[in-house]
């Protein structure tokens, strides 16, 4: 069963799941309110703690991990703290799995000029490439806090309809979208800051560097995916 640990990492209160022992595999969870490690890998850390050493953080601003914004370098921070909690952890090379927001960061840092994650290979859910504005994605933009608009978020997330029809699932995803500060934090996201690289818009194009990167990746999405267009991952595999 995965252990529920916290670390104090600069500062900052990060909580992750623990699993296993063998090579290390590194879980990050997507960007959508109320997702969090419990919430993306919660019925994959057991098979895979099988064979592996698994963790899986919260992201700052998600979860238990305490919720921090820098304006300066809105996409340079989450990944830099990642980068010292595995160091605190003495993780050396892992495997690292990455949904949606999640693998846009991983593979974001694998294209940079210097990488800060110990990455040896990469997996990308739904994460890296073009996301398109549309109706699905506005539904997730759009979050209020209340357990309808939760609802329609887990319906755009998982092709499975069981899941938005889980009343307990739901409501734990509400829950964890309301923590102190997550709400604020996830409506920080959409602000640009005043100098500086920010988040890429959705509907705008990606300008991710993906020639560069330089360790085995496998790419998949779901063939549905509504916040993903069709053949998404085959042309970002290019």
């Amino acid at each position: 069963m995965a252990e529920s640990r916290h670390v104090v990492v600069d500062d900052i209160r990060t909580h992750y799941l623990e699993a296993g022992s063998g090579p290390t595999v590194v879980l990050l969870h997507g960007g959508a309110p109320g997702d969090c490690a419990e919430a993306s890998w919660e019925r994959n850390v057991e098979q895979l703690a099988t064979r592996f050493r698994v963790l899986a953080p919260d992201w700052i601003g998600f979860g238990e991990t305490d919720k921090v914004r820098d304006f300066s370098d809105p996409l340079g921070k989450p990944v830099r703290h990642l980068a010292r909690l595995l160091e605190t952890l003495r993780v050396g090379e892992a495997a690292f799995v990455g949904l949606s927001m999640g693998g846009t960061l991983l593979v974001r840092d694998a294209a940079s000029e210097q990488p800060r994650l110990p990455a040896r290979k990469l997996v990308l859910v739904s994460g890296g490439g073009f996301s398109p504005d549309n109706d699905a994605r506005r539904s997730v933009q759009s979050y209020d806090g209340t357990i309808e608009s939760m609802r329609a978020i887990v319906r755009a997330v998982h092709a499975d309809p069981s899941f938005a029809e889980d009343d307990e699932f739901v409501s734990r995803r509400q829950t964890w979208s309301l923590l102190p500060g997550a709400f604020e934090h996830f409506r920080s996201l959409g602000l640009r800051p005043p100098a500086g690289p920010g988040a890429t818009p959705f509907g705008a194009a990606d300008p991710t560097p993906y020639e560069h990167v330089s360790i085995p990746t496998l790419i998949t999405a779901g063939a549905d995916d509504p916040l993903r267009e069709p053949g998404y991952a085959d042309e970002l595999g290019g």
